[in-house]
């Protein structure tokens, strides 16, 4: 590289987590593709040694939100990606991978704000999340809103919130749905619509009424398909 030393070229660091997601995604398909896009998406940031201890989040009681970076721990790769296909461009057009989000990253590394529901030593408890169940957090940063807020920014790529897509139920599931939040102790009804209405499916693929989509939600298989393109039918959430 002009204007560096080949030792520096070469250099190469490591990081270790210091805590792992505990999460209501147990898989990739249907996490929103942005944070905060699903307020009822919760999950356990639990610390590992030394930064369990509770002087390690003194002040973070006075903090409504936090950044955190991460590894896509589940898309890592080899050989750098220099495009991607970013599903707001319908997963047929091509970006140069740093004017993406896509999760096939140089480093492997995300970033995510997300709020801050209660603090304990060893345990945030957060909201609005995106991080997949296990993922290893590298760092956690306070949200700091006159730095962080850039009101003139400008993105003509994604300019403006995806359309949300409308979600209906059947009565039996909305009814299943209503027990497992009851066992679970989590908004689970509105888990579900606020993740299927981000539209999880591929973009470049058209839904057949016939076919069926699943996805898993803490302990609970959620089962729908697409009547017709645009709306979204819940027919079941059963055990996982």
């Amino acid at each position: 590289m002009r204007g560096f030393p080949a030792a520096s070229c070469a250099m190469s660091y490591s990081v270790s987590p210091i805590g792992f997601m505990r999460s209501c995604f147990k898989e990739k398909f249907a996490i929103p593709r942005q944070p905060l896009l699903a307020p009822a998406a919760r999950g356990v940031l639990e610390l590992v040694p030394p930064f369990d201890r509770a002087v390690a989040v003194e002040g973070l009681e006075r903090i409504s939100h936090v950044w955190l970076l991460f590894l896509f721990h589940q898309a890592l790769e080899d050989k750098p990606r220099l495009k991607v296909r970013p599903p707001r461009l319908g997963g047929n057009a091509t970006l140069g991978v740093f004017a993406s989000r896509a999760t096939y990253r140089p480093n492997g590394i995300g970033q995510s704000v997300v709020k801050l529901e209660r603090v304990e030593p060893g345990r945030l408890w957060l909201s609005g999340i995106d991080l997949l169940d296990g993922t290893p957090v590298l760092d956690i940063k306070p949200y700091v809103p006159y730095a962080d807020q850039v009101p003139d920014a400008l993105n003509r790529i994604a300019d403006a919130p995806p359309v949300a897509v409308p979600v209906e139920w059947s009565a039996g599931a909305l009814t299943q749905a209503h027990e497992h939040a009851q066992r679970l102790g989590e908004p689970l009804a509105e888990l579900i619509e606020q993740c299927l209405a981000q539209d999880p499916r591929p973009a470049y693929q058209v839904p057949e009424p016939e076919r069926r989509y699943g996805v898993l939600l803490w302990d609970v298989q959620v089962r729908w398909h697409y009547p017709e393109p645009g709306r979204i039918r819940v027919l079941e959430v059963v055990p996982g």
